[in-house]
């Protein structure tokens, strides 16, 4: 079963572009009459999902009706997605949520350049094929995030959802506020937005799927027409905003906010990135034809573009509105186009209808969206894989409920990083090489270096700043028993080393050299030949100690290890009385 809303969508890992990013017009297929079937199913439930993205994001909930429908066909011809729907996301209204837009002169105005701004960073990553970064970041990171998303979904909408509204500091302090003064709930809201849900779920298990939470948005505000007659009050969208009967006139951007707005549009634009990468990779194009992350990061900033332009706000790749709009029978990208139209229609000949929806309903929509979105397998599959992305996990999920959004997401970044350069630090291995007559033995380093004997080392792994120290430390003592020993340290497979590992090695050059040792080094890598001489590493060694590696595996190491065993005897013979 489809999931009910375009609101929150899965994080997945991306694969490398394979095709430039420089966007630019797709061969225009011929529309079918799929297309338009899907684009009637994709347009009639994006209406009470935008105003219910709007209502998140604490703006005027037709700004999110205005991101779909101009977010959508703006990106539409655009991304290599050819299904990709491009609308707001729950965690994207979010983190436009924790935005201070109020503090702004003119706040719809800095919601509109916000948008904008957005688009501009998310073309940019784009054109610089920035979609080959997002597999750095780890499934413990955003599944920390997207759970606390979904959290912070359900507990924002309990104000609108009871009608109390709570105080706090926070949307956990004001969930606590409410549980610990119950009465204060209001009966009429609370009884639209229980019917709701019920019918949310009831008719999302029908042939009425996901245009089943349309319905059950209409029958709840339905019901306020008898709680009103009974002289109950329960709040309407139009008690927000005005409906208008026409769309929006384009806006310029207010340059004087770029500055206070770039932070939160970075947030954004990650946020709306890792989503749509998702559908990048999980959502085939119909013709066959291979996706590209980088340029389907550029067709959603378009869409930010003129979404921000016609006055709607951040929208992102969104895959439950893409798999909706391809189980509906969408061939090609004017489903998409359709499904605007379809909008753009409502928005015409049925604002008034639209201006009747309940604000509980559209806060019930956004609750089970909220409890979709967390995925008890996935944290236990985190938590299965260790203490370290455990913690990691954790961190996030808790920073991204207690903090402004737009913060946690860039926290939960510096965590990724951080998490990836412990793993590739941790992954340095250090072994001895045995050279026999055809074929060579493996074994555990000793814990000291033998004296007159070869010692033949091979680092496994990165060799970087981060696993310089774990690097050292696997090295085995120089002693004064060390005398006149040859350490050959083959790095073939290893590409780059850094300042802190050259400092290491020459540190142990110099302990060995102290005992009258010798440290040779077989190199693989120009990278690595031009690292060290640049250092003054291989001049401090000397050329007789310092090899190139060949085609032939193993070959440069027998030579390198054949002089050390001629040198170990020259030193015996040296030293006979």
């Amino acid at each position: 079963m489809l999931a009910p809303c375009t609101l929150l969508d899965e994080v997945n890992t991306v694969d490398e572009p394979r095709r430039t990013a420089i966007p630019g017009l797709h061969r225009i297929p011929r529309p079918t009459r799929s297309d338009a079937n899907a684009g009637l199913v994709l347009g009639v439930e994006s209406v009470p999902d935008g105003l219910a993205n709007g209502l998140l994001a604490g703006v005027n909930p037709v700004y999110g009706l205005y991101a779909y429908l101009f977010g959508m066909l703006g990106a539409a011809a655009f991304t290599s997605t050819s299904l990709m729907a491009v609308q707001a996301t729950g965690a994207m209204a979010l983190v436009v949520g924790d935005t201070d837009l109020g503090s702004a002169p003119d706040p719809d105005r800095a919601l509109f350049t916000l948008t904008m701004l957005t688009g501009v960073v998310m073309v940019v990553a784009g054109l610089l094929r920035g979609g080959t970064l997002l597999r750095f970041v780890p499934t413990a990171v955003m599944t920390g995030f997207v759970t606390a998303v979904g959290i912070n979904i359900v507990l924002g909408q309990l104000a609108n959802f009871t009608g109390y509204d709570a105080e706090g500091a926070n949307r956990v302090l004001r969930a606590f506020d409410l549980v610990t003064h119950p009465w204060r709930i209001d009966p009429a809201a609370f009884a639209v937005g229980c019917v709701t849900v019920g019918g949310i779920v009831l008719l999302s298990r029908t042939r009425l799927q996901s245009l089943g939470m349309v319905v059950a948005v209409v029958v709840g505000s339905a019901l306020v027409l008898p709680l009103e007659a009974a002289g109950w009050e329960v709040p309407l969208v139009s008690g927000l905003a005005e409906i208008p009967s026409s769309l929006p006139a384009p806006v310029v951007p207010e340059f004087g906010e770029v500055v206070h707005l770039i932070l939160p549009a970075l947030s954004l634009a990650f946020v709306g990135l890792v989503q749509g990468a998702a559908v990048s990779t999980g959502v085939p194009n119909p013709d066959g034809s291979r996706s590209n992350t980088s340029r389907d990061f550029v067709g959603q900033g378009i869409g930010n573009l003129v979404a921000g332009v016609f006055r709607g706000m951040p929208v992102g790749g969104s895959m439950s509105a893409t798999a909706l709009v391809q189980s509906a029978g969408a061939r090609t990208r004017w489903s998409l186009v359709f499904s605007a139209a379809v909008m753009a229609a409502v928005i015409l000949l049925l604002g008034d209808a639209v201006g009747r929806v309940a604000m509980p309903a559209l806060a019930a929509l956004l609750i089970v969206v909220g409890l979709g979105a967390i995925k008890p397998t996935r944290v236990i599959a985190v938590y299965r894989t260790g203490p370290l992305q455990t913690t990691v996990m954790a961190v996030t999920l808790v920073l991204t409920l207690v903090i402004p959004l737009q913060y946690s997401v860039l926290v939960g970044v510096g965590l990724a990083i951080v998490l990836f350069v412990s793993e590739q630090s941790n992954r340095l291995t250090l072994r001895a090489l045995i050279p026999e007559e055809r074929r060579v033995r493996e074994v555990d380093p000793p814990g000291v270096v033998p004296g007159r004997e070869v010692l033949v080392l091979q680092p496994t792994g990165q060799l970087f700043f981060a696993s310089a120290p774990g690097f050292e430390a696997m090295l085995p003592i120089v002693t004064p028993a060390s005398q006149d020993a040859v350490v050959v340290l083959r790095l073939r497979g290893i590409d780059h080393v850094g300042l802190s590992v050259v400092d290491v090695l020459r540190r142990y050059a110099d302990a060995l050299a102290d005992e009258g040792a010798t440290l040779k080094i077989v190199i693989g890598s120009d990278t690595v030949h031009h690292q060290l001489a640049t250092a003054g590493l291989l001049g401090r060694l000397g050329a007789e100690h310092v090899y190139r590696g060949n085609e032939w595996l193993g070959e440069t190491t027998r030579r390198a290890y054949a002089d050390g065993l001629a040198q170990v005897a020259a030193a015996e013979d040296r030293n006979e009385p």
